[in-house]
């Protein structure tokens, strides 16, 4: 057991978060932080939050579709202020859908950036970059009692290659360099608060895209040279799901202050 005090766990954030083309529920890498899926894989039966958090509750606000103006709202208006014993653990996906959205079918905005030049992206760069650390601070007003954020950084689906014909998508020639922005705005965002930690998404899943059987490439896995994307390309599958869960607990057994024993790896994972 890390702590007996209460430990609210709420996710932020897009369809990642929501656990959209995840075979179940219980599939999805919000649950399986909770708990284990009957069909748990061998190597991580009992670890969960839930085995070393024995008074977990849990709330998921993320919607599937959402863009990052859109999690300021959910913060905002349907985050509440917990009290002052309770502990945050609070997960988040965002970004992604500002950046895939509305798939080159209308003219690019913000929010919604999918063609656009990198000129043009620049000042909805830099306000997304000020709305994040709205985010992230207000959601730590939300927990006068003390929080932690794991902020995932955006997965690329072509393995950085950047070839939108590789996911039936039209050639977006600045796409890697806008992306590549806005995951910096992640990573700084994560390296200004001691209470926010990043959770490496990204590098998680190169290689696990469109080019996932080419093992010419650098990004190549050859222990799992397989697609963690789902039908519609933008969100993780099943198996996609299990190494997000992964990289999120490894993250949160690497940084969490929660621990009361000193057993930094009773929940350690691979993946």
């Amino acid at each position: 057991m890390w702590t007996d005090r209460p430990v609210q766990l709420v996710g932020i954030g897009d369809s990642v978060t929501r656990g959209l083309g995840a075979r179940t529920t219980a599939h999805s890498y919000f649950r399986r932080l909770i708990e284990n899926p009957p069909d748990e894989w061998s190597d991580m039966r009992g670890k969960c939050l839930s085995a070393v958090l024995p008074n977990l509750q849990a709330t998921n606000l993320a919607v599937s579709g959402s863009t990052s103006p859109m999690h300021l709202d959910v913060i905002e208006n349907d985050l509440p202020s917990y009290p002052d014993d309770v502990f945050g653990l609070v997960v988040m996906t965002t970004g992604g859908n500002d950046l895939i959205h509305s798939y080159g079918r209308l003219p690019p905005r913000e929010a919604a950036m999918f063609g656009s030049t990198l000129q043009q992206a620049l000042p909805w760069i830099d306000r997304f970059e000020a709305r994040l650390n709205q985010m992230l601070q207000r959601t730590i007003d939300r927990f006068p009692g003390g929080c932690e954020i794991y902020l995932a950084d955006i997965y690329d689906p072509t393995d950085g290659v950047g070839d939108g014909a590789s996911v039936f998508l039209p050639a977006w020639p600045d796409g890697l360099e806008i992306h590549s922005r806005y995951n910096e705005v992640i990573h700084r965002a994560a390296d200004r608060l001691a209470s926010v930690h990043l959770v490496p998404m990204h590098k998680t899943f190169l290689g696990h895209g469109s080019h996932c059987r080419q093992f010419w490439r650098s990004t190549y896995d050859a222990s799992d040279p397989h697609y963690w994307f789902w039908d519609n390309i933008e969100d993780p599958n099943t198996r996609g799901y299990d190494a997000i869960r992964r990289v999120f607990l490894n993250e949160i057994v690497r940084n969490t202050n929660l621990r009361m024993e000193s057993n930094p790896q009773s929940l350690a994972t691979q993946g």
